[in-house]
């Protein structure tokens, strides 16, 4: 059942035998033998193509659910017997993953050193697809205006949005009555996200400004705004932790504008059904899992 998500979240049979460690071979064998026990076909496939069918995408529901489940239940066992042991999958963007794993993963080796965790890293707009797919466990991400009903959310931290310049970029030496001044953002090239909390929150200030941002680019990943302001090529919005942890800190500096974004509230996310498995506690709530 595992390779059977694997496929159907990869639809490619070499790379999904390579992340469940069988051949594609393997792998093929699996599927024809679940499909021969639930008597249909579960995907289209020929020499180039893998698609999920209608049955497919039915049984992927099952079987996300079932192997939660499993899992839950084969947690709470092992919690009852006064250890953790199992894998949990991780997801976080690379400024998360050093502004914020550090303190939560010390607790967790110290008091469940025999929890496995596999970590990924990417863009944080894609964190709450992936928990919601079941493609990862729990992932570090900012808490959206409307959460899903599905996800549970704990907060870690709060950082400001802010805008930033180089430091010897021509914003950066107006003062805060002229920043205040729409005018003064009008031929003002802007570096954002192309899209997630940030984005929206940016797009709704100048609309409140009674402006259209003129975009020199949009980018994915807010290290990579950073970069290109640094670079001098226009202002940009990123969570300011994301500027205080940046190798370009230095040449970078943050905007006192008015009125400012909302800030960001960063937190753990998981299916709200994964929450009483002991091994999600035990990163919800350091310390307190497994008895």
């Amino acid at each position: 059942m595992r390779q059977f998500i694997s496929l159907a979240e990869r639809l490619h049979f070499g790379r999904a035998s390579e992340a469940s460690h069988v051949s594609p071979s393997a792998m093929s064998r699996s599927i024809q033998r679940l499909e021969e026990q639930l008597g249909v076909a579960l995907f289209e496939r020929n020499n180039r193509h893998v698609a999920l069918n209608h049955a497919g995408q039915v049984f992927l529901e099952y079987a996300r659910g079932a192997l939660a489940d499993w899992d839950a239940v084969r947690s709470r066992l092992m919690a009852e017997s006064g250890e953790l042991h199992g894998e949990v999958s991780l997801y976080c963007s690379v400024t998360a993953s050093y502004s914020f794993l550090f303190d939560l993963l010390t607790r967790v080796r110290r008091d469940h050193p025999r929890i496995e965790i596999k970590l990924h890293t990417g863009d944080p707009e894609d964190a709450f697809a992936r928990v919601l797919s079941g493609a990862e466990d729990i992932a570090i991400a900012a808490l959206p205006d409307k959460l899903h009903q599905e996800l549970a959310f704990r907060p870690i931290a709060v950082s400001p949005l802010v805008f930033i310049a180089a430091r010897d970029h021509a914003m950066s030496r107006l003062s805060l009555s002229a920043l205040s001044d729409p005018d003064q953002w009008v031929n003002c090239p802007m570096i954002l996200p192309e899209r997630g909390l940030a984005r929206a929150r940016t797009d709704a200030w100048f609309r409140n400004m009674g402006l259209q941002a003129d975009i020199y680019a949009q980018v994915a990943g807010n290290e990579a705004i950073v970069s290109m302001v640094s670079l001098g090529f226009g202002v940009g919005v990123v969570p300011k932790i994301v500027l205080e942890n940046s190798p370009l800190s230095g040449t970078v500096e943050s905007l006192d504008v008015r009125p400012s974004l909302a800030p960001y509230e960063v937190g753990l996310l998981t299916l709200e059904k994964k929450r009483a498995n002991p091994l999600i506690e035990a990163f919800w709530n350091p310390g307190s899992a497994g008895g």
